[in-house]
Parts: structure tokens; sequence; C-alpha cells
């Protein structure tokens, strides 16, 4: 039994436990780039069902298909198969942390192709492209509508499903540092914790890890970064880049500069904080996040990402210079924009 108080409606709750127990093969899929509310989510309820007899299928579609170094101690993971093995029209699929179908990646066509889409998020920006919807923008994270499907579906939350969502509630949180935590999320951590799972474990792995060649990349991209105090209607942006060639230099992989935009947002003089990531194809993932006075998934929502008020994304195929003058335009006050 869980505290939390759903915005999701009974009928979508008995719709999507009804699909769910109908299910053999049910086919769980999050959004590209996972992070660790998209991977917990989708491994918590894949373990969980899997259990039961199941045969679970989970992927994400990546071209280049590789769980992040940091998350590679949440469990479940043997659940995973590359996109092309994934089921072309699955009579059950369910997707987790993605707010658009877009962010399916490779997986997109896919839930264009299957039976039922059973989509569940925490995403305000959330599309509702699925023929069901458990969408909470209320939870602190995805893994805290997981934890409540696991439940109305009676299934048990042992160490590693509680591994799996704790995971993604603790990111999510900011370790309940973000104004999203709640009280239903320190009660939820509660019950996770109860299951034995270890916390500075988890943190470690998350938080308190890193190649040394991160810090020389780091450096680099600290080394270029820039303030603008007059952006975003006088309430300052700080900004910075890092390049496939920076990372290249120094052997880092991708997903080791992901929290890059945790280090920059920290800039007293700057509202809005942006870090865009040059991928191994070429193409840029732009990180955003803001004190709480700009809205920034409305901007990252018009260039076709999403997120939360205060943390968002999106990807870009531009040059550098013409995202952050799209980005500019778009976080500037509607008064001021031209």
């Amino acid at each position: 039994m869980t505290t939390n108080e759903s915005a999701v409606g009974e009928a979508d709750w008995r719709r999507a436990t009804e699909l769910i127990r109908a299910a053999d093969t049910p086919a769980l899929a999050c959004h590209v780039s996972p992070d660790a509310d998209a991977l917990g989510s989708m491994l918590g309820l894949g373990l969980a069902l899997a259990r039961t007899g199941k045969k679970v299928v989970a992927s994400f579609g990546d071209r280049v298909f590789a769980v992040p170094r940091l998350l590679r101690f949440v469990p479940g993971q043997h659940l995973l198969v590359e996109p092309s093995a994934y089921p072309a029209e699955p009579d059950l699929m369910i997707t987790f942390d993605a707010s658009t179908m877009e962010r399916l990646g490779l997986l997109a066509p896919h839930a264009g192709k299957a039976g039922e889409l059973l989509v569940i998020d925490h995403h305000v920006s959330n599309t509702r492209f699925g023929t069901v919807h458990l969408v909470d923008p209320g939870a602190a994270s995805t893994t805290m509508v997981v934890e409540e499907l696991i439940n109305r579906l009676g299934l048990t939350i042992d160490r590693e499903v509680a591994t799996c969502l704790y995971a993604g509630l603790v990111t999510d949180t900011g370790s309940f540092r973000h104004s999203i935590t709640s009280p239903a999320a320190h009660a939820m951590a509660g019950r996770l914790l109860a299951t034995g799972l270890r916390p500075e474990e988890i943190a470690r792995d998350l938080w308190d890890r890193s190649p040394f060649a991160y810090l020389r990349v780091l450096g680099t991209a600290l080394g270029r970064a820039a303030l603008e105090p007059d952006a975003v209607g006088g309430l300052g942006l700080v900004w910075t880049y890092v390049t496939r060639a920076d990372r290249a230099a120094e052997d880092l992989p991708y997903d080791e500069v992901e929290g890059m935009i945790d280090v920059v947002r920290r800039v007293d003089e700057a509202e809005v904080a942006i870090v865009l990531k040059e991928d191994d194809e070429g193409g840029w993932n732009v990180s955003t996040r803001s004190k709480g006075a700009v809205d920034v998934a409305r901007a990252c929502a018009a260039l076709g990402g999403g997120g939360h008020p205060r943390a968002a994304g999106f990807s870009s195929a531009l040059s550098v210079a013409d995202t952050m003058a799209a980005l500019r335009l778009l976080l500037a006050p509607e008064g001021s924009r031209s």
C-alpha cells in the first residue's frame, strides 16, 4: 500500500492492470540515453513481471546500444535486448519516462504498431501518445508511478526491484533536494530502504565515481564556459559545450559527461544553465537547468524535447552557435523577443 495520491484516474489504473495481467510477453521501452529514472522504472517493473513467469523484453532505442557505466549496478539488465531484437508489433508495449514517441528513438515505429501502448511517465510535457496513460506530473519520479502499479498488480518489491526504483527516485529528486520532493517521495524511500538495499552504495555509483579523464574533459568545458548576465531577461545564463573531439582526446565515453550540467548550474549569477554535448555521431544533446524563475521545459519542448520546468533537454542537429541562438530567443521574456 502506498501513500502517494496519484493524479491518474481509477479507470486508467484498472485498464493498465488488466492489460498487463493479460499479456504473456510485455515489451518494455524507455527513452533514449536512459537516465536512472528511465532505466530503473523499466527494469523495476520488468523484474517484478518476470518473476510471475511472463516473458519480458526490455530495450531503449539508441543506435549505440549500451547502458551508461554509472547505471551498470541497476538490477535486471538480463532482460535487455538490442533494438534490432525488439518485437516489431508487440501486443502490449509499455514505455517509461518518455514524454513523446520521438523520445523512443529507434523503437518509435514499434510503438506506432503496438496493439496497446501503455505510457508511464511523470513529465508535465507528456503528449499522451499511447492508448492508456499512467502519467502523474505530481510524482517526483516515474519510479513512483511504477511502485504504485506494482502494488496494484499485487506483486512483490524485493531488494532488486527496490534498487531499481530507488535509483530513479533519488536521482530525479536530486537526493531529495529538488522542489518536487514530497512527503510521498520520502515515504516511498522508507519503504524501499526497508527491503535492505544499500543507499550508500547506490549514491557512490551514481555520484561519487568518475575516471580521471572526466576531470580533464570537465576542465576543458569549464575553460570555455560563458556567462551572459543580460540573457533571460536579465536573470542570467551560463553555458558551455563538450565536443566529441574533447572526449576522444581523453578516450572518454559520451555517457561520462552527463553530469556536467550539475557543475555548471551552481553559478550564482545565472538563473539558467546549459550544457551542449556532442555525441559520437555529431549530434548535440542539450541539458538545461533553471533555479525556478524560468520554465526551461517550455523552451525545450519548442525545440523537440521536453522535461520539467527546472530540468529539461532536447537534441539538435544545428551548430552550437545556432542552437544557442534558438535557445536564447525562447528563454527571453515574450515581450522582448524579435
